[in-house]
């Protein structure tokens, strides 16, 4: 699809400083990535993760501290952000890479699907369609009591609050220390956005049959979204 090859080409482009540019581009940084990180919580020895859109493995990485025994699987669209998450986990044995759409992914191995399945600041560039497959998909290939975290961004539930959340986020970007043509860019980038509502994704995942479907967290319009399989499989079907 040409959305998913330009989001490809422009996160090429934005791969070499794009962890240095997070802090400055998600004014809520430290509580968006640290909720998601400790709403994963396993008795696993070994627990199976899956990234999806990884970009740099940012997320993996803190995951990582936290389950440094673990099996990451990254998956990206994007050669040059897989680049970079592969010189961040350089020398660890634990840590494989998938590149392609993670829309069509699946762990065909019944009896080795993931116990985390986790997103950060992806899922918003796909429409609305694509995101219930996606959140069917991902029910399919956790494990009984696996858990899925989506830490993202969501439209304001009305044209005023949407107008409110951009006008902060801009503000706060334009006030940080990031050069103008990184602040372009980034404006670039908000035009491969398909932000969906929250309702609806809370109201999706609640259908496909996740429980304990919360919004965890929500700042303007970051949000961590959480969901868990019941440990008896029962899965429902839209």
């Amino acid at each position: 699809m040409e959305s998913k090859n330009e989001v490809s080409i422009k996160f090429n482009k934005a791969a070499r400083d794009y962890d240095k540019q997070r802090r400055k581009l998600i004014p809520c940084f430290d509580d968006f990535y640290n909720i998601a990180v400790s709403l994963l919580q396993s008795d696993a020895q070994h627990p199976r993760i899956l990234d999806l859109g990884a970009g740099t493995g940012l997320l993996s990485s803190m995951l990582h501290q936290k389950y440094p025994e673990a099996h990451f699987t990254l998956i990206d669209l994007s050669e040059k952000m897989l680049e970079m998450a592969k010189k961040r986990f350089d020398g660890y044995n634990n840590v494989s890479y998938v590149l392609g759409d993670y829309t069509n992914y699946v762990e065909y191995d019944s009896q080795n699907k993931y116990d985390f399945i986790v997103s950060a600041l992806s899922i918003h560039h796909l429409n609305d369609e694509d995101k219930v497959e996606l959140y069917q998909n991902v029910y399919e290939n956790l494990k009984d009591g696996g858990i899925f975290v989506n830490a993202d961004q969501v439209l304001g539930s009305t044209l005023f609050l949407e107008s409110l959340y951009t006008s902060d986020w801009r503000q706060k970007v334009e006030a940080s220390d990031l050069s103008r043509d990184e602040i372009d860019a980034a404006y670039e980038r908000t035009k491969l956005d398909q932000m969906g509502s929250l309702e609806s994704q809370i109201k999706a995942m609640q259908k496909i049959g996740y429980l304990d479907v919360d919004c965890v967290y929500k700042n303007y319009n970051f949000v961590v979204l959480h969901g868990r399989k019941a440990k008896s499989h029962s899965l429902k079907t839209l």
